[in-house]
């Protein structure tokens, strides 16, 4: 008995042993498209590894439009599928009154948090709590081609009549068929880019009290607009299917004049093995309009947060540290800019990227976030739905509007129940 004793101790003081000796193993989510590669985002991990060899990572790759419902299905099963994950900057509200996502307020020193840019820092902000670490940092920008500018002797536009009275030119002079081209396809694609004109008409899509006005002023004018322009063959009517990688090939071709799109368009549509107009794709301040403001931008930007679920927040948190450091941003600058103040003024980043740091210095000024309510994802679809309904002809913009409020009213009733 003794003996039998003395090897149920023997081998439990080895299995102890071995357990802690054991790597920690923590898994990670993230999307497959733009910004940081996958090749790029197992580089770096790679690269902590070797720095944590005692902890192992778990890499898992969705597309962008998989990844709110993995993270959804994940979280409310409590069973810590994933520690870290890509936080997409309008879910914050929607996750954090979920009480999913970890709070990391205390985690992020003062020091650090005065060297990111505030609108960045919002990207993982909910009524004033950190709910993770700024890590893809991305808003929109305006290219133009200008070559086609120089054709019809226009000078960059400033305001958005500006580039219509360009456009009518170009098509004038069969420089090029449609002059714009934009993401209009159905999904949160086409609400981002409403909401820029929205924005930079000087509009908002709800009162003081919170209700639902995007069906007048502003928000319905900006929809007229699109509306208006596409029927006048100034944007392409492609724009009603294309998503962000339409407008790229479309701008690279040689086909529009004009486009709207993510920071890693710059660098592709000037690399003579991506594109047919290297060289003559400029970046820019979006244009804005006289009785409104001089620009507006959506908040891409996207951090890394920890799930309540997790069982190894603290090695999760490590592992964000490294991410979204100094030395590890400025190395993969090329897909994404870093969230680092101090970074835009170093003159190796600067070397990399001298026309877009110094665009970007000015454009994050005009940075705006979408609606930070916990029901978005639902508003965006029935944004999305209705925003198409008047592009397609199918409604008038004004009727896609009314029943925009009404269907985003019925939400918000159900969501105060």
């Amino acid at each position: 008995m003794k003996r039998l004793i003395g090897m149920l101790f023997l081998v439990g003081v080895v299995l102890f042993g071995a357990c802690a000796l054991g790597k920690v193993e923590i898994s990670g989510l993230f999307m497959k498209q733009a910004g940081y590669q996958e090749s790029d985002i197992r580089a770096m991990t790679e690269e902590f590894l070797k720095m944590r060899p005692d902890i192992d990572v778990k890499l898992s790759f969705v597309a962008y439009e998989e990844l709110h419902d993995k993270i959804v299905v994940a979280a409310a099963s409590g069973a810590g599928t994933y520690d870290v994950i890509l936080l997409d900057c309008i879910w914050p509200a929607e996750f954090a009154e979920a009480g999913w996502l970890l709070d990391v307020t205390e985690r992020l020193s003062e020091e650090d948090r005065a060297d990111i840019f505030p609108e960045v820092l919002s990207a993982v902000t909910y009524r004033g709590r950190l709910y993770g670490m700024p890590w893809l940092n991305d808003w929109e920008y305006f290219f133009y081609n200008k070559k086609m500018l120089e054709a019809v002797g226009a000078e960059p536009p400033t305001y958005w009549t500006e580039v219509i009275d360009i456009a009518r030119k170009l098509k004038a002079q069969n420089v090029v068929e449609y002059p714009i081209i934009d993401a209009w396809g159905q999904g949160e694609a086409v609400v981002i880019q409403w909401l820029q004109y929205v924005y930079a008409m000087g509009g908002t899509l709800f009162d003081e009290a919170g209700n639902p006005t995007m069906n007048q002023g502003k928000p319905l004018e900006a929809l007229e607009f699109m509306v208006q322009h596409m029927d006048e063959g100034l944007f392409n009517p492609a724009c009603i299917e294309s998503f962000y990688e339409e407008v790229r090939r479309v701008f690279s071709a040689g086909q529009a004049a004009f486009g709207l799109n993510w920071t890693y368009m710059y660098n592709l549509a000037n690399d003579p093995a991506e594109s047919q107009i290297a060289g003559d794709a400029v970046i820019a301040v979006i244009p804005g309009f006289p009785d409104g403001r001089r620009s507006a931008t959506c908040n891409g930007g996207m951090g890394l947060s920890i799930l309540t679920s997790s069982q190894h927040p603290d090695e999760a948190w490590d592992y964000i540290q490294y991410l979204a450091s100094k030395e590890v941003q400025k190395k993969y600058s090329q897909n994404a800019l870093p969230i680092w103040k101090s970074l835009y003024d170093d003159p190796e980043l600067i070397a990399q990227q001298p026309e877009l740091i110094k665009v970007a210095k000015e454009q994050i000024h005009y940075i705006f976030d979408r609606p930070q309510v916990p029901w978005y994802s639902q508003l965006s679809l029935i944004l999305s739905e209705e925003l198409q309904a008047a592009l397609t002809k199918a409604k008038t913009p004004k009727q896609a509007m009314d029943d925009a409020v009404s269907r985003a009213k019925e939400v918000m009733e159900r969501y105060a129940q």
